[in-house]
């Protein structure tokens, strides 16, 4: 699979299905979802970011450059403790893409071991893709595999890896990630609600890759899930612009994070969607970064802010993006997050 990133940084196992899929339009897109259509059969329209876009990603660099970059820090310091020198990174198209490219480096700069990196799919209610994983295995031992992603939202994703990875032997479905405000794993960054500046944009800053596809017709029982290269964004994409500024910030001897207690963040999704009259918890997109992308690539219907952060600098892009798309704010009783953004519900799917 092509990518904008370096074949040094990271390996696609991925099947290029570049002009063999007509992209649609966000509201057709949520309908068909809504309707049952599986979203891993349809790929979205990825335009050139509009300026909104680009405030919020600056503003989010910004204020989440240093704490992004302390969060990878420690998380690789984790890894290399817990998992040792063989560690192969495997992380989950495409949000994981760049944090595993994060990790990499960081391990390569404070360590000076040059860690194994791929990027594979993994589809939320369709699985992991078995041929990559049967790849992988002809290539490394199953203890040294480690799957990567950016942050647990309420941990869908981790459920999935949990069910798929019973198949193999020897493979951990132990999930690491930079923010974990679910709190479901100890192997993250922080269990903060961060925000990861890379969330706020598409393929222009995860090496011109699509999100994965999966379709019996273009997608074969040999091939790997698909993607597509957006090669035409090449002159927006900023995809090593991130890097280098969370790069910019990292720091080598850093102390642990104080452990936190509290509950899970499922509790409080379902918590939410109860009280919302809400009955589909795939609709209810909890943490900052969800939050975010809620209101930047699906069709919002309100977000919630946690009360105590009602004037916390790390929101103000939430806000203005909201008040942009005329989506209703509610200041709301929230323990894991400081947000939580809410799909609407298409009354006509």
């Amino acid at each position: 699979m092509r990518s904008s990133y370096s074949k040094d940084d990271v390996v696609f196992l991925l099947k290029d299905i570049t002009g063999m899929v007509e992209p649609q339009p966000t509201e057709e897109r949520e309908k068909l979802i809504q309707s049952g259509k599986h979203y891993c059969e349809m790929l979205p329209i990825e335009y050139v970011p509009s300026e909104k876009y680009m405030e919020a990603y600056r503003e989010a660099l910004d204020i989440f450059s240093k704490p992004t970059a302390r969060a990878v820090g420690r998380l690789s310091d984790k890894i290399i403790r817990e998992r040792g020198e063989s560690v192969v990174l495997v992380s989950l198209a495409r949000a994981g893409t760049p944090i595993g490219i994060l990790i990499k480096h960081y391990i390569k700069k404070k360590y000076n071991i040059d860690v194994p990196h791929y990027s594979i799919s993994i589809i939320r209610g369709r699985g992991i893709d078995d041929n990559a994983m049967r790849y992988l295995l002809g290539q490394y031992e199953a203890k040294d595999l480690l799957f990567v992603d950016g942050w647990i939202g309420k941990g869908a994703i981790l459920n999935e890896l949990k069910k798929d990875i019973e198949a193999y032997d020897g493979v951990s479905a132990e999930l690491a990630v930079v923010a974990d405000p679910a709190n479901v794993t100890t192997l993250c960054g922080t269990h903060q609600d961060i925000l990861i500046p890379s969330s706020c944009l598409n393929s222009t800053v995860s090496g011109l890759v699509s999100r994965t596809f999966l379709r019996d017709d273009i997608i074969g029982k040999d091939d790997f899930h698909g993607a597509v290269y957006y090669g035409e964004l090449k002159s927006s994409d900023l995809s090593y612009d991130f890097i280098e500024a969370i790069e910019s910030e990292f720091e080598f001897n850093l102390e642990e994070e104080v452990a936190v207690c509290g509950g899970q963040g499922i509790d409080e999704v379902k918590k939410i969607a109860k009280e919302y009259g809400i009955d589909d918890i795939n609709l209810v997109k909890p943490g900052i970064g969800e939050a975010t992308r809620v209101l930047l690539r699906r069709v919002p219907w309100k977000v919630l802010i946690d009360e105590k952060c009602k004037d916390d600098d790390s929101l103000r892009h939430i806000i203005r993006l909201a008040e942009e798309k005329g989506t209703q704010i509610e200041y709301y009783p929230l323990d894991n997050y400081k947000a939580c953004g809410i799909i609407k519900k298409i009354a006509d799917a």
